[in-house]
């Protein structure tokens, strides 16, 4: 089959490598007829995030149909549509017990390299680092799913693949991280990043009832999809001093609730901006945290900083006093996706969100190691790229 893989940082390619099989009971071999670039790749990309190894096939985001099951999958049979969330959860442990699945405690083939990095694992992620379980990814044509009677949803034949492909994670991350604000009826949210997280953060606040949602970015072309498709008021903050123009937008107050819909690679026009990229750039820093002291800084006193955001390190210059002073509350992780996946589908099915309006390409999977840098340079308009494993 044909598959994206990592070659080495800023190095991707799509070769031919073996097919999936099933390996253990729970899994089943999916193919795969829809999947997309994340953010978050782009960390890998960047390398950004360690223990890639050549050849590691690329991907959380996808969909298809089953091809095969294991003999303790019950729930799937051949021809079942399904999405498959990025999160690889057993059903069994304490965490998954809790709904907590992305803390899973059985699903990371390789939790002592998590452990000496974090000092516990979390679950197994498709296609992100041996940190994580060394998964192959679903920016393929066929994939293993392991524990396929927890993690896939059946998907109506009523609804298109692109519709319903972003439950994989980024429209569960994004409602997840509007929930973690606590939102009131007339609140205000502040979301800092207008990529595909940030656009659907911004429809999720909305949906929990915020009144009013500012939107930080810096490229035009996110600026006025925030402002006309998900209805918010935007920020350039390259052309505006972000504190002074959010307190005059909030009464002097701040937002109640800021997300960080960035993480860990956060540009910047201020000085600690310029300080982590030279850190970054030697090798000093693994994180440049820009955006989170910026949503720390603007927040109310009292309110929330939730961060959907990827960080895989240490933070510099952290404020950790300014945030104690202002007794925020700081919420933040990977998505319990099996809590979101099956309500956020029924809100689709009732045409409540449509997550399709941050697509701004089709390609080919052909096409996936030139669409990573045109995501990542911003080039082209480029919001969300989706790939079909099987188009040419």
């Amino acid at each position: 089959m044909k598959a994206l893989c990592w070659l080495g940082k800023n190095r991707l390619a799509v070769e031919d490598v073996p097919d999936p099989k099933i390996i253990n009971p729970r899994d089943a071999v999916l193919k795969i007829t829809r999947t997309a670039i994340c953010g978050s790749d782009l960390h890998l990309l960047d390398g950004f995030i360690p223990q890639m190894e050549r050849g590691d096939i690329l991907g959380h985001e996808f969909m298809g149909e089953v091809m095969e099951v294991g003999p303790e999958v019950k729930n799937l049979k051949p021809g079942d549509r399904v999405v498959v969330p990025f999160t690889i959860s057993c059903g069994n442990c304490f965490f998954c017990n809790k709904q907590l699945w992305s803390l899973c405690d059985n699903s990371n083939p390789d939790a002592r390299t998590c452990e000496t990095m974090y000092g516990y694992t979390g679950a197994g992620l498709f296609g992100y680092s041996h940190i994580y379980g060394g998964y192959a990814g679903g920016q393929a044509q066929y994939a293993r799913v392991p524990f396929a009677d927890v993690g896939p949803l059946k998907v109506p034949e009523s609804l298109k693949d692109e519709q319903v492909l972003f439950l994989s994670d980024i429209l569960p991350t994004a409602y997840m991280a509007a929930e973690n604000c606590n939102i009131e009826r007339g609140d205000t949210v502040a979301v800092f990043g207008c990529g595909p997280v940030g656009l659907l953060a911004i429809v999720s606040a909305y949906a929990l009832g915020a009144e009013r949602v500012i939107a930080i970015d810096r490229i035009p072309e996110r600026l006025r999809m925030a402002q006309s498709r998900a209805k918010a008021d935007v920020l350039n903050y390259e052309q505006v001093d972000l504190m002074e123009a959010i307190k005059e937008m909030t009464g002097g107050r701040g937002p109640d609730s800021c997300i960080d819909a960035v993480g860990l690679e956060a540009h910047g026009t201020t000085l600690d901006a310029w300080y982590d990229l030279a850190r970054t750039t030697l090798m000093m820093e693994t994180d440049r945290s820009h955006a989170l002291r910026r949503a720390i800084q603007v927040c109310r006193k009292g309110g929330t900083v939730s961060i959907p955001g990827v960080y895989g390190g240490l933070l510099d210059k952290f404020p950790m006093g300014l945030a104690f002073a202002k007794g925020l509350t700081l919420r933040m992780g990977q998505t319990h996706m099996q809590r979101y996946m099956k309500p956020l589908l029924e809100r689709i099915e009732k045409g409540e969100i449509d997550p399709t309006f941050i697509i701004t390409h089709r390609l080919p999977l052909d096409a996936a190691p030139e669409a990573y840098k045109t995501f990542r340079d911003k080039q082209d308009d480029c919001v969300k790229v989706v790939l079909d494993p099987w188009a040419s």
